[in-house]
Order: C-alpha cells, then sequence, then structure tokens
C-alpha cells in the first residue's frame, strides 16, 4: 500500500469516527428529558448528573495523556468509540437511578479519552497531509450531530424507548468503527512527527491562551444548545414548534462552515479564518440580544453557526502546530478546557437571565467570545496557510517543551 493510500484511508476511517460520536452525542443529550423521566431524577438533582459527564471526560482527558505514550492515540480511540456507544445503549437499558449513575459515568470517561484521542489523530494527520483537514473532520462530527438528532426526534415522535431508540445506532455504527479503526494512521514512530516530550510549565504558558479560547468558543456553544430554543420562546414570543428550529439551523450552518472552512485556511490562513469566524460569531449574539421578533433571532442562531464552527477545530491544529514535539500531551490538557466552557456556560447565561435579563445574558458570551481576538496570534504567523513549508518553519520556531521554553 502507497504511502498515499494509507493516508487517504486513515483520514476517512477518522473522519467516520468524527461522524460517529457526533451521532451518539446527539442520542444523548437530545434524550436528556426523556432520560430524566425513565429514572425520576428530579430537577434539583439532574444538574448533577449532567455536570457528572463533562467532569468525568475531563479526568479522562489528562489521564488519556499519559496513556497515548504506552499504547498510541490509536489503540485509545479504537477501543473508546466502542465503550462510549455501549455506554449509551446502557443509559437507555437501565431501570433504576444508579443504571443511569454508571452508564453516564461510563459515558463520560469514554468520552474524553475518545474526543482526547480523536483530535491527536486529526492533528498528526494534519501535519502529515502538510495542509488544513481538521476542520473536515468536524464537519463529519456536525454531519452526525443532525442526524443524530434527527434519530433522537423521529424516536421521541413515535414514542420509543430509549433502548429501542438507541439500538439501531448502536447496531449499525458500532462494527463499522471498528472495522475503520484498523485504518487509523498513527504517525508516532513513522518519522512524521518529533518524539514526544513533556509540556513545561513555559510551554503550558503558551497553551493558556488557547485553553482560554478553548472555553470561551464551548460557552458560545453550549449557550446555543440549552438556551435557544427557550429563548425564542419566551423572550422573542415564537411558538414550541418554531423554537426547536435554532438549534437545529445553527447545526446545519456549522457543518456547512466547517465543509468548506478548511478552503480558507488554505486560501487566507487560520489566524484571518479564525478572526472572521469571531467577528461573525460576536455579531450573531448581538444580533440575538437586540432582536424583535423570531425570525431575526434565527438569524442571530445562523450567523453564530458560521462564526463559531471554525474556532475549535483551529484552536486543536494550533495546538499541534505550536507543540509539534508534544503535540499529543497539547491536545489532551486544551480538550479539558472544551469541558470547562460546557460546564461554565449555561448556568452562567442562565443564573444571568435569572438575575437580570435574558436579552443581557446574551452579551456574556459575546464579550468571551470576542477574547479569541486578543489571542489570535496563537493560532501561527499571519500569513500562515498550513502548507509544508509553513509546517517546517513552525516546527522551528516552537518551544522545546521538554526543557520549558518561554517563546515562540
Amino acid at each position: 500500500m502507497t504511502e498515499d493510500v494509507r493516508l487517504r484511508r486513515g483520514r476517512g476511517s477518522l473522519g467516520f469516527s468524527f461522524f460517529v460520536q457526533g451521532v451518539t452525542f446527539a442520542l444523548l443529550v437530545t434524550r436528556i428529558p426523556a432520560i430524566q423521566d425513565r429514572y425520576g431524577i428530579s430537577d434539583g438533582l439532574l444538574p448533577a448528573f449532567l455536570a457528572a459527564v463533562p467532569i468525568l471526560a475531563g479526568v479522562s482527558s489528562v489521564a488519556t495523556e499519559h496513556l497515548v505514550k504506552r499504547v498510541g492515540a490509536a489503540t485509545v480511540l479504537r477501543w473508546a468509540q466502542p465503550l462510549v456507544l455501549l455506554a449509551l445503549l446502557g443509559v437507555g437499558a437501565g431501570s433504576q437511578m444508579w443504571h443511569a449513575a454508571v452508564a453516564l459515568g461510563a459515558f463520560g470517561l469514554s468520552v474524553g479519552a475518545l474526543d482526547a484521542s480523536m483530535n491527536m489523530l486529526g492533528v498528526s494527520l494534519q501535519r502529515a497531509y502538510g495542509r488544513s483537514i481538521m476542520l473536515g473532520f468536524h464537519a463529519a462530527y456536525s454531519l452526525g450531530g443532525i442526524l443524530g438528532a434527527s434519530a433522537a426526534w423521529a424516536g421521541a415522535h413515535w414514542h420509543l424507548s430509549l433502548f429501542t431508540s438507541y439500538l439501531p445506532a448502536v447496531v449499525v455504527l458500532l462494527p463499522l468503527a471498528f472495522h475503520g479503526s484498523r485504518f487509523y494512521v498513527d504517525q508516532k514512530g513513522q518519522g512524521a512527527e518529533l518524539p514526544e516530550k513533556g509540556l513545561g510549565t513555559g510551554g503550558f504558558r503558551l497553551l493558556l491562551p488557547l485553553c482560554l479560547v478553548m472555553a470561551c468558543a464551548y460557552i458560545g456553544d453550549s449557550t446555543v444548545s440549552n438556551w435557544s430554543a427557550k429563548y425564542l420562546q419566551d423572550v422573542l414570543g415564537s411558538s414550541e414548534q418554531l423554537a426547536t428550529v435554532p438549534y437545529n439551523v445553527y447545526m446545519v450552518t456549522t457543518l456547512i462552515g466547517r465543509a468548506v472552512g478548511d478552503l480558507g485556511v488554505r486560501r487566507f490562513g487560520a489566524v484571518a479564518v479564525v478572526r472572521i469566524g469571531t467577528v461573525v460569531a460576536a455579531g450573531g449574539f448581538a444580533v440575538v440580544a437586540a432582536a424583535p421578533g423570531a425570525w431575526t433571532g434565527m438569524l442571530g442562531f445562523t450567523l453564530l453557526g458560521i462564526g463559531l464552527c471554525v474556532i475549535v477545530p483551529q484552536t486543536f491544529a494550533a495546538a499541534g502546530r505550536l507543540f509539534p514535539g508534544a503535540s499529543d500531551t497539547a491536545i489532551a490538557r486544551l480538550n479539558i478546557f472544551n469541558y470547562v466552557g460546557f460546564l461554565i456556560g449555561s448556568p452562567l447565561v442562565g443564573g444571568i437571565g435569572d438575575a437580570w435579563s435574558y436579552r443581557g445574558a446574551m452579551l456574556v458570551p459575546m464579550a468571551l467570545v470576542l477574547v479569541t481576538l486578543f489571542h489570535a496570534r496563537s493560532f501561527g504567523a499571519q500569513g500562515a496557510r498550513y502548507g509544508v513549508g509553513h509546517e517546517r518553519r513552525a516546527g522551528d520556531r516552537a518551544v522545546d517543551v521538554g526543557r520549558g521554553g518561554n517563546g515562540v
């Protein structure tokens, strides 16, 4: 098998893994009310259940940093993805509250390893390709999310039990994902990546701006996923049916933006694309906050999808480029702030909305997203196109993280 064919198969199989994760996560989060009803989880106890998932995922992401040094990211992903799917099925199969706690705990632990290892392999493949491909992987995730949410809607519409709703997805996707894992390409030990080193104190200081950007981006994302329906219905006076549309619109525009985003990075560079996305996302929050009615609010959520969709994939890519000799370590630590954003976002907006106003609450994630503009230089040189020459120059400039250097 030639190197080009091997890389193409690796890229396709990893893209499918992102797709499967999009389906799986959407099936879980869109059926939270049904999970609550099935297990008799009170409104007061529900936040604890929901918070446990990202907390455990963050712990697992830290553990994955050390695990991949022993077995490699491909092996971690090969086994983490089936565990996530089985944990999802476990959520639908139980009958007592402790069953839900165990299943959700297993989901959180396995999804942390999954998210970290997927993005490690994506960054490694992008380096091997010598051009931007990370947005394409996250586009596959968005597509999976749309299909998963649609399947969840169908299950709810036909009044299917959680187990019956989840079983077809697990039966179809688990063997396909496991088969596809045979073709993952882990560049470690094949001359395509520098040996992994520890991320010293100086290196972590360089990573902190990207960690902040990641957290702010996910605060924005969780605001849309958790509050868009309530905002449209309670603040903008839409019907209950129309209130379900903004999140779907957001997911579709996220898919479109990521599908074409790699072309923008290759043409204009990562810094320009991230800056444009940041401004568009902030504008979307401003439109939502000032919207006189539901359809204007819908426009704002559309802009949010277009703007936010580029930030997270490029943040992972920037970490890999900034630390070519410690990319797995950097990505594992950066991935923690994915969950930090989710933990902060929903209660932050809800608390401000209850204490002041939900219109005013939408200005908070807007301001946080704009923080990205102050750290845009962390995404690479202004003219970076992710070409092979750029990757080589980035590697030459990168801090020696094994010795804890202080600058790029």
